[in-house]
């Protein structure tokens, strides 16, 4: 994969439509709201802002079609954003401090906005705008659309900064008391990070693990996985553990997503690091305790032993030579992906904690067809 070079427009118009799919799979209830929610405005639109004698069945009907391809527009712009990340654009507009980053975005939003508002008038209505609409309609309507372009983008940086499912939690008061949850806990990291600190320089080692961090995320996200924090070259995830096993297994194919992800990346990262990172994860399932924390920054905590046991399994792939140990634990509550194979288990004593743990690492099938063995 050419990460230099922008990529070509048919290109990042199949990348929009696949995460825009793949988004609606996973937000459907977003999704709905959204289009519930420009139904909506544009009923209250018309009844506010045209005459009385405008008020009728059929132009409502064109108010709400106006205003869900006003939000449906909107929307694509910020999937196309999302879709093309490694485009000199999306580039450029990380490097930006991020309130910067969100009124270029709003201001682009509205441009397009406004090119789907005035042909959506063409379209929907018998007749050609007359030229009092574009006086006095459109710039509303671009007005309008660009303080909400502003109010999505400030909601879409504040996900960014915090997540979206901590900022719900936030919002909701959900862990104002601590709270005991099943989870499924993920620790990965980067290896040799401090070998590699001195080979690149600590900068350029954390411009590596930033972009890393970055190149992960869609298939953290692809498979249900909620990132809790980024500590070092370390990455927590976490997933609820459900009493379905392959709903369970995402955690496991979630791994090999992220190997074949960097797989792709690899000659890029070896063109503008020299190196490309390798790395390994400690997957465990069990009870964790979670509660808001501080005041000054507030944030989400996991507190208990499927933590510690997490991060010693990810520790011990060192020892074990392996690049994903996990869990007797939720190997029982999650069913094998199809192309993996359960290794022979072990008995693991872990740092820090006196009973030991089974584990188990967990591979590729390889093209020899090897068996799944325990």
């Amino acid at each position: 994969m050419n990460r230099g070079r922008a990529p070509k427009g048919g290109t990042s118009g199949l990348a929009a439509r696949s995460v825009g799919i793949g988004y609606a799979r996973r937000h459907l209830g977003f999704v709905t709201g959204l289009l519930l929610a420009a139904v909506l405005i544009g009923i209250a639109y018309r009844y506010l802002f045209d005459p009385r004698d405008a008020r009728t069945l059929p132009n409502y009907t064109r108010s709400a079609l106006h205003a869900i391809g006003l939000a449906g527009g909107g929307w694509a712009v910020y999937l196309m954003f999302d879709a093309v990340p490694r485009s000199r654009l999306a580039g450029a507009l990380r490097r930006l401090p991020l309130s910067v980053e969100f009124v270029a975005k709003a201001l682009a939003t509205t441009a397009v906005l406004t090119i789907v508002a005035v042909g959506l008038q063409f379209a929907l209505y018998p007749a050609p705008p007359p030229p009092v609409w574009f006086s006095g309609q459109l710039p509303r309507i671009v007005g309008i659309a660009f303080v909400v372009s502003l109010l999505v983008g400030a909601i879409f940086a504040l996900r960014r900064l915090v997540g979206g499912p901590v900022l719900v939690s936030l919002l909701l008061g959900t862990y104002h008391r601590p709270r005991r949850e099943q989870r499924i806990v993920m620790f990965l990291d980067i290896e040799s990070s401090t070998a590699l600190a001195e080979r690149l320089g600590e900068e350029r080692v954390h411009d590596l693990i930033t972009e890393f961090f970055f190149d992960i995320d869609r298939a953290i996200a692809e498979h249900g996985g909620e990132v809790h924090a980024y500590v070092g070259d370390t990455v927590i995830v976490s997933w609820p553990l459900a009493d379905d096993p392959a709903r369970n297994a995402r955690a496991l194919r979630c791994f090999f997503a992220v190997e074949d992800r960097m797989t792709r990346l690899t000659p890029a990262y070896a063109r503008k690091f020299g190196v490309a990172p390798r790395f390994r994860a400690g997957l465990h399932a069990g009870p964790i305790v979670i509660s808001e924390c501080g005041d000054m920054k507030r944030q989400i905590a996991y507190f208990g032993d499927t933590m510690n046991v997490a991060a010693r399994l990810c520790d011990h792939c060192k020892t074990a030579d392996e690049a994903l140990l996990v869990s007797a634990d939720l190997l029982r509550a999650s069913a094998t992906p199809s192309g993996l194979c359960i290794g022979a288990g072990a008995s693991i004593a872990l740092r820090g904690r006196q009973a030991p743990v089974d584990a188990h690492p967990v591979r590729r099938i390889t093209t020899a067809g090897r068996r799944a063995y325990s």
